[in-house]
């Protein structure tokens, strides 16, 4: 629609209300008015969250919950959520389609005995 089109439309719904309003009764005009009434005063009542009393408090508390909120979930960059304790080997291991086969395979037991040996043997010599 272009702006001319919505200015005409504009006049036209304008013009229709207007005259539309000039067709009601008395009764209905008194209960829009008494409905209008009471949607400003019950707009007017001070409601006790936005008290002037209460603003303080409620924005000191938002705060805390806020800054509560972002030290629970926050983590240091660069830290893990859990405790990496692989060796540089390990990962190699990992990485070795042809060694991941064998540990698989039945002599995965033998290999396991191997290295319990030969961190031992390193720790006693």
């Amino acid at each position: 629609m272009s702006p001319v089109d919505e200015s005409r439309f504009e006049r036209a719904a304008s013009r229709l209300l207007e005259q539309s309003l000039l067709h009601i009764d008395a009764r209905t005009r008194s209960r829009l008015n008494q409905a209008r009434q009471a949607a400003v005063a019950a707009a007017a009542r001070p409601r006790w969250w936005r008290a002037p009393s209460w603003m303080p408090a409620t924005g000191a508390l938002a705060a805390t919950l806020l800054v509560a909120l972002f030290l629970w979930h926050r983590q240091t960059p660069g830290e893990l959520p859990f405790e990496v304790s692989h060796t540089p080997e390990d990962v190699e291991l990992l990485a070795d389609s042809d060694a991941l086969e064998l540990m698989e395979g039945e002599d995965g037991q033998f290999y396991e005995w191997a290295a319990t040996q030969s961190d031992n043997g390193a720790s006693e010599g």
